[in-house]
């Protein structure tokens, strides 16, 4: 299996603005990805993630740092690292463009640098399974979050 990246493309019955806003947005950001995290959607900034599992408390966290925000086309960030600063060979990077479709819009997400993370197979193959079996869980869950916005407004 090639473990390169992990690509996927969702239709969402949400303007780009408005899928911009809930992939930037903290508190949207809860909604859809689980995850507790405060930070500007600005190139550079740097923050964490921080999932708390309800039934034990216990939590996980990891850094990011936002690389592009582009709105409304663009929002990608660096993510996966153990180091001060997020490069191209220690971490990963996710990307969503936004493209219109009709009244909603079409969202191109990858996720990429397994191989150059310099990771042994079974550790590289982990991780991709891992990652895969979150984005197909959690990128529905964003398009959900995306199109109630949207009818809300």
């Amino acid at each position: 299996m090639e473990y390169g990246s992990i690509e996927r493309e969702l239709h969402v019955d949400a303007s780009p603005e408005v899928v911009f806003e809930v992939l930037s947005s903290p508190e949207h950001i809860r909604d859809w990805w689980s995850a507790e995290t405060r930070f500007e959607p600005v190139a550079g900034t740097a923050s964490r993630l921080t999932w708390t599992d309800q039934a034990s408390g216990r939590q996980q966290s990891t850094p990011f740092t936002v690389v592009e925000a582009d709105p409304p086309r663009r929002f990608s960030f660096r993510w996966t690292y153990e180091d001060d600063v997020a490069g191209s060979g220690n971490s990963l990077l996710v990307t969503f463009d936004l493209v219109p479709s009709g009244e909603g819009t079409t969202v191109r997400f990858s996720e990429t640098g397994y191989r150059e993370r310099g990771w042994e197979a079974a550790v590289l193959e982990e991780y991709y399974n891992d990652h895969r079996q979150g984005w197909d869980f959690y990128l529905p869950r964003l398009a959900e979050t995306a199109t109630r916005l949207a009818a809300a407004r």
